[in-house]
């Protein structure tokens, strides 16, 4: 053998064959392969392979031969030199491409692999600088097998100590290559599955790294996607990778770059990625905190998947609570700044509308997440039922519904309501436990929380009436606990069930049977929602008759015939007549119990007018037991009050019960009881037969004589004969009885006035004055009552009706029924009738006031003047009442329409009636001024005025809150007699503003209050004023910022021309200059008055003056006032940047991270929005700077340092931002920040340590004083909060000093630090002779026993005060604090001194 390889040539055959020989059995290794003289022919063979048929093959034949043989002894040195050469060969052929890639290839490499560490560093660098120059042209991802050699070989290279090398600078130059090459999709793919293995990247370049793959990511096919993500989660557990950058990269390429694409292709990549980061999740916890420490650190990253990936993430019970509370607080904080944002008017418009998007922008994440949850991601679905259910439960208020709504906004209940609802129709695996997270939140949570819980169950039956039927088993448990629910809760639950009712007898029945058990409980809530929830189950079968119906059952799923035949179909009343036993019951209720059915009847009557004739069949047996007609018509008012612990008590709504019926009878009156009877019966196949209208009409016929009896009766009777009082000598005096049934008689005598109203507007002119006439002796008897209602109301009376303002407004003021109070007996219409009435009495009484004036006769002026101050009086008290109880009562009341009608008519009658109040001839008043009558006159007119401006302000209120009422102030603008100015160009251009709704409130306040309030200024009505000024500001605050600015100089103008000395007008014109001026002008009017009020109050070197040249409404009498004014500013100010500068630190965290949200690297909204606040800093500064001059009361000295601490506490977290945390770079203080402090530490910290002085001064002066003791105490509570937070500032100005080499305490006075005690006064004096002797009679320290601060510029004086440990640092001692929190000021010891206020000025 060995003589023929000696004299025979070798060639690649013998290799194999010698291979394959050598394999199986141990003989060593033939010379010539020991030899380095063989080797060039060895490798001439593996290149002549190439050109075989099947080169892959042949090659890696021969190769694998050649390996084999070497790796048994591979450091032997000429082994180790074939080994190398044969690397460098193959890697030359395979990047050449002379061979196919292909599993061959594959096999040859992972050879190669496992024995390159035997291979030398140096014949390593030309492998490597082959496999680099290839990487651009690898288009396959077999072409990435190469790859494979990368990791070992560059580990070796780096790891190598041969200095010719430099193995160190070496691998970062070919990784720094690597990143500047193309990368195709496969190379892509294949470094991020193998660059963990190179140990020698550093943090730079692993980020470099990442930013590569993120930006090629769009690149690679959506199948390879989740494999990619994989591998870049496996990345996250290798030590070096930021596992926070590759989070933030996967999330940001799915949810922005890949944001745009939606189909089916790429739901299902997401949801498989979305199960790789669950599992990653599962196997490393701290990837869900850097998950969720993402999205809560920068807003940028909120987006659909991040949504997903949270939900995702939740299922991990380690994360369950935290992850939602994410996403939740994500959710609240969009809402909430938004909100904000658009009341602040400090904030740029950009910056509203990026708050605006922001919202926008959550809303659709949110939707999108849930919309492709059933794309392979039904895992998150339980977690999306959890946080539906949470933002139900955040709902704060639904006041900011029409906010939302007026951007296009869905808010906090509706998008979770929609969450749930897309969940419902989608994952039938989610119905049940949505029905069952329904059923335990409403019995688990506070009444105003379940409400929108209710409301989903409401959406949920209404949209999805079918599948809500195969859960009616848990309704009818939820309907178990009705009699232990909140009222309002019940009642709602009742009406949010009634849609599904019709579809199933079998819950409507049950419905019925928790109704009936509900009418014995003891409770009057229960009894009253019980009463509630049987009306609405009757008013929802009639409205299923009015859309077509026959019943209930006939619209439940198709059944069939013989089940149609076991329906009752009851023709006429049908569920009305079914519980009228039920209902007879509830007539033997509380009186509350009666007006909600009563309220509940006329209902009925309103959808249905074809059960008129059955509702007067059931009231009329209880009607006759307070109504008789015998000989003469008696009503038994006394039996329906009664007096239980000297409070008076109703047991009959007997007002309430003749409004019903009044209001039925008119109704049918007006022909709708016949049009509508016929159409109901025609539609059923019948049609009234002549004997049944007949015996229908029986009731009403006697219901409506018994009204015109009553109507006549009051009329004609004295209160003793209305009351029926008997003349016998067990009698309760007339008093006493008239006080007991005031209430009752002023509500029928309402009623009456209505019904008469009614049929003044359809009356003759010959009867109008009938008509006028009776009215005037109706409302003179409810005056005479009203003044007895009034003193029983303050003596005497009990709990009787739910007053309209005790409504809570916690609980739905869309469905009110249990609390809405007592509904006016009079309409919108018979309030305009009887507005008309006054109006043209009024009219009359004035003629008639001037003539009889002019003939120097007072027999025409008596009784016409009295009764048209009684009806104004009247009709303005009605109107007030009228409008406070529309703003509780829900729009789907079906008496809303009818009671409240078009309140818009109101409008220009009430400003008529103003103007006539406000403008009584001038003739007619001097002569009455002349007699005590005549002034009483003027006071009742002036009266009357004021209610009227209240009721104007309360119809503004109204008008403003609906969008229904548009076209109100324009018909008010139209009866005004005032007229622009010729030379007011604003005005001009007030009547050009295209839109309506600014324009009709532009010119409402140009064209009538602001006219008004000149007039009623010239005539001292300040009270007047102040309505007025009220509805400036409110309608004010609703115009664009243009229109708002003009009026708030308008008003800054009456400052400066008027001296008015009432303090509450003042405060309501300063606050209307102030609130209307828009920012920057708002502080620099409160300046420009802080300024002139200085010189009013003055200071302590300084006296004040009587009053102000330039604000002549600033003198002594309103100095106070406008204090209070400028600093409830101040306050507000605070709070808003209270917000500011929790979003400032926001902004500053996306601006110190290195990210890939903003690849530009812009963040100018930032950088706008933190110099807006500085230059508001800056403004609030100059304002403060004045005021601690100022010599101001006590109340206002304490409020003023209590916001003055707030405020430092706001610069301090400003200062505290401005440095930069470890890690990042540091910036220089902008210029404005710069100048902040400077004007701070000049204008307010030094004199504010003054102001603080003279503080303690006066308290210590005032010392025997009553009630001084508590002062001092409140506001030695304040004092040191406010030292601390100064200290606090300037420790936070020392270290960004420190740290941006800029000295930003240049100007800054040294700090103070102060200590108090109380001590009793009587210990003083005890204490004086020892304080004494220790301090040697010092006449230092008797100074500082005087209260004030003494300075000794050696400090021994203080030494000798003080003991050491009461010593507080300087703020200068902690400028060598390198903590971001600084060093703590220690507590110091209080030490007993011979004052009531000890001062500690040691500063060493």
């Amino acid at each position: 053998m060995s003589t023929t390889t000696t004299t025979t040539p070798i060639t690649d055959a013998d290799i194999i064959r010698l291979a394959q020989h050598h394999a199986q059995t141990t003989s060593p290794l033939p010379s010539y392969l020991l030899s380095s003289d063989s080797h060039s022919k060895l490798l001439s063979f593996l290149h002549a392979r190439t050109s075989f048929p099947s080169p892959s093959l042949a090659v890696s034949e021969y190769t694998l031969s050649l390996l084999s043989l070497i790796s048994p002894s591979p450091h032997t040195p000429s082994l180790t030199f074939l080994l190398s050469s044969l690397l460098s060969s193959y890697t030359h052929i395979f990047t050449s491409l002379l061979i196919p890639h292909d599993s061959n290839s594959l096999k040859t490499l992972q050879f190669f692999v496992s024995l390159l560490h035997h291979v030398p560093a140096s014949s390593l660098v030309p492998v490597i600088d082959s496999i680099l120059l290839y990487l651009p042209r690898i288009n396959d991802s077999d072409d990435t097998q190469i790859l494979d050699l990368l990791p070992c070989c560059l580990n070796l290279v780096f790891d190598s100590r041969e200095e010719v090398i430099r193995g160190g600078d070496y691998v970062d130059q070919v990784f720094d290559k690597m990143l500047e090459c193309n990368w195709s999709k496969e190379l892509l793919l294949k470094m991020v599955s193998t660059v963990r293995e190179f140990s020698f990247i550093d943090k730079v370049r692993r980020r470099e790294f990442l930013d590569k793959v993120f930006l090629g990511m769009k690149r690679v096919d959506l199948q390879d996607l989740p494999s990619l993500v994989y591998q870049l989660l496996v990345l996250c557990a290798s030590k070096g990778f930021s596992k926070r950058e590759v989070i933030e990269g996967i999330v940001m390429f799915f949810g922005s770059k890949m944001g745009s694409k939606v189909s089916s292709i790429i739901r299902q990549v997401e949801g498989t990625v979305l199960l790789h980061v669950n599992f990653a999740v599962k196997q490393d916890l701290s990837l869900g905190q850097e998950v969720m420490g993402l999205v809560r650190s920068d807003f940028r990253a909120f987006n659909h998947f991040t949504v997903a990936i949270l939900l995702s993430v939740a299922r991990v019970r380690r994360f369950s609570e935290s992850s939602i509370g994410i996403l939740k607080t994500s959710v609240l904080t969009a809402y909430r700044d938004y909100k904000f944002a658009k009341d602040c008017n400090w904030l740029s418009d950009d910056l509203k509308e990026e708050y605006l998007e922001n919202v926008k922008l959550v809303e659709k994440a949110v939707l999108r997440a849930v919309n492709e949850s059933s794309y392979g991601r039904e895992h998150i679905v339980p977690s999306i039922v959890q946080f539906g259910f949470v933002l139900l439960e955040s709902v704060e208020e639904r006041s900011s519904k029409e906010l939302w709504n007026s951007n296009g906004l869905l808010g906090i209940e509706d998008l979770g309501i929609q969450m749930l609802k897309i969940l419902f129709e989608v994952h039938d695996m989610a119905r049940n436990e949505i029905i069952e997270q329904c059923k335990f939140r409403i019995l688990s949570l506070k009444p105003e929380q379940s409400m929108p819980i209710i409301r989903l169950l409401g959406n949920l039956i209404q949209t999805y009436p079918y599948p809500m039927l195969e859960h009616v088993s848990r309704l009818k448990e939820l309907l178990d606990y009705f009699t232990f629910m909140h009222g309002n809760v019940a009642v709602y639950l009742v009406t949010a069930l009634l849609p599904l009712i019709k579809f199933s007898r079998d819950l409507q029945n049950y419905t019925i049977l928790v109704m009936r058990k509900a009418m014995f409980r003891r409770e009057d809530t229960v009894r009253i929602a019980a009463t509630t929830g049987i009306i609405d189950l009757i008013l929802a079968e009639k409205q299923s008759k009015r859309d077509g119906l026959f019943s209930f059952q006939e619209s439940s799923s198709q059944a069939s015939s013989s089940q149609q035949g076991e329906i009752p179909c009851s023709l006429g009343e049908g569920l009305f007549q079914e519980l009228s036993g039920l209902l007879q019951r509830c007539l033997y209720q509380q009186a509350k119990v009666k007006e909600v059915m009563y309220h509940g009847l006329l209902k009925l009557v309103l959808m249905d007018p074809s059960s008129g004739g059955a509702v007067f069949d059931f009231l009329l047996p209880h009607f006759l037991h307070f109504f008789r007609e015998e000989k003469e018509v008696q009503l038994e008012i006394r039996s329906c009050v009664k007096v239980e612990s000297g409070k008076i008590l109703i047991q009959e709504p007997l007002d309430c019960l003749l409004s019903c019926v009044s209001w039925i009878l008119i109704l049918q009156s007006h022909g709708q009881t016949d049009r509508v009877s016929d159409s109901s019966w025609a539609c059923l196949g019948f049609s009234l037969s002549q004997e049944n209208e007949v015996g229908r009409n029986l009731a009403g016929e006697s219901f409506s004589s018994a009204f015109l009896k009553i109507r006549k009766f009051l009329r004609n009777q004295n209160l003793e004969g209305i009351l029926g009082q008997a003349q016998d000598a067990g009698s309760k005096p007339l008093e006493e009885e008239k006080s007991k049934c005031a209430l009752i008689l002023s509500g029928i005598i309402e009623v009456v006035l209505n019904a008469i109203a009614t049929d003044l507007e359809k009356a003759t002119d010959i009867k109008k004055v009938d008509l006028e006439k009776e009215i005037t002796e109706f409302v003179d008897l409810h005056d005479s009552l009203d003044k007895d209602t009034r003193q029983s109301n303050s003596s005497r009376r009990g709990n009787v009706r739910t007053a309209t303002q005790d409504i809570p407004n916690g609980i739905d003021s869309g469905h009110i029924k249990l609390t809405q109070g007592r509904i006016p007996f009079l309409a919108t219409s018979s309030i305009f009738q009887l507005l008309q009435t006054a109006l043209k009495l009024y009219d009359t009484d004035c003629s008639n006031t001037i003539g009889a004036s002019q003939n120097h006769s007072q027999s025409s002026m008596g009784n016409s003047s009295k009764c048209c101050s009684k009806i104004i009086a009247f009709v303005l008290n009605a109107f007030l009442r009228h409008l406070k109880s529309l703003s509780v009562t829900g729009n789907e009341n079906p008496l809303k329409t009818l009671i409240y009608g078009n309140i818009k008519m109101l409008g220009p009658q009430l400003l008529k009636l103003i103007f006539l109040l406000k403008s009584v001839p001038k003739f007619a008043t001097d002569q009455q001024k002349k007699e005590a009558k005549g002034k009483k006159d003027d006071e009742d007119r002036r009266e009357h005025l004021h209610l009227a401006l209240i009721c104007l302000k309360e119809l503004m209120m109204v008008s403003l809150r609906s969008s229904n009422l548009t076209g109100l102030l324009e018909d008010m603008v139209s009866v005004s007699p005032f007229e622009f100015p010729d030379s007011d160009d604003d005005c001009e251009a007030a009547t050009r503003i295209d839109d309506q709704q600014i324009r009709s409130k532009e010119l409402f306040i140009r064209k009538t209050l602001i006219p008004l309030f000149s007039e009623l200024l010239a005539l001292s009505y300040f009270g007047e004023v102040e309505i007025i000024c009220d509805m400036i500001l409110m309608i004010g605050n609703k115009l664009p910022s243009k229109w708002k600015n003009i009026h708030g100089a308008w008003a800054v103008r009456v400052c400066k021309s008027n001296r008015i000395m009432n303090s509450k007008v003042v405060k309501s014109i300063v606050t209307v200059a102030i609130t209307l001026s828009l920012p920057p002008t708002d502080l620099i009017v409160a300046q420009d008055m802080a300024t002139e009020l200085l010189k009013v109050t003055g200071s302590e070197t300084v006296g004040p003056i009587e009053k102000s040249e330039s604000y002549p409404v600033i003198n002594h009498s309103t100095s106070a006032a406008i204090n209070s004014c400028i600093l409830q500013l101040i306050e507000a100010i605070l709070v808003d940047m209270d917000w500011a500068t929790k979003k400032l630190k926001t902004f500053s965290l996306v601006s110190q991270r290195s990210t890939n949200l903003n690849e530009s690297g812009e963040n100018a909204p930032g950088l706008v929005f933190e110099e807006n606040l500085y230059t508001r800093a800056e403004a609030v500064v100059k304002v403060f700077s004045l005021f601690v001059l100022m010599s101001l009361k006590e109340p206002q000295a304490e409020h003023l340092l209590r916001l003055a601490a707030k405020f430092y506490k706001h610069l301090a977290q400003m200062s505290k931002l401005r440095i930069a945390p470890k890690g990042c770079k540091q910036l220089l203080p902008s210029l404005k920040f710069e100048k902040l402090v400077e004007l701070t530490c000049k204008q307010l910290t030094g004199p504010l340590y003054n102001f603080v002085m003279l503080v303690q001064k006066k308290q210590q002066e005032n010392a025997i004083s009553k009630g001084i003791i508590k002062k001092i105490k409140r506001e030695n509570r304040c004092i040191p909060d406010l030292i601390f937070q100064i200290e606090d500032y300037e420790k936070y100005l020392i270290q960004l000093s420190k740290v941006s080499k800029v000295n930003l305490l240049r100007n800054a006075k040294r700090s103070t630090s102060r200590d108090f005690k109380i001590l009793d006064p009587d210990q003083m004096m005890e204490e004086d002779a020892p304080n004494d002797e220790s301090n040697h009679d010092d006449p230092t320290a008797v100074e500082n026993e005087s209260g004030e601060d003494s300075e000794d510029n050696d400090g021994n004086v203080s030494e000798k005060i003080l003991s050491p440990e009461s010593c507080s640092p300087l703020a200068a001692k902690d400028f060598g604090s390198d903590g971001e929190d600084g060093d703590a000021l220690p507590n110091a010891k209080r030490v007993k001194r011979g004052r009531v206020v000890q001062d500690s000025d040691d500063e060493t």
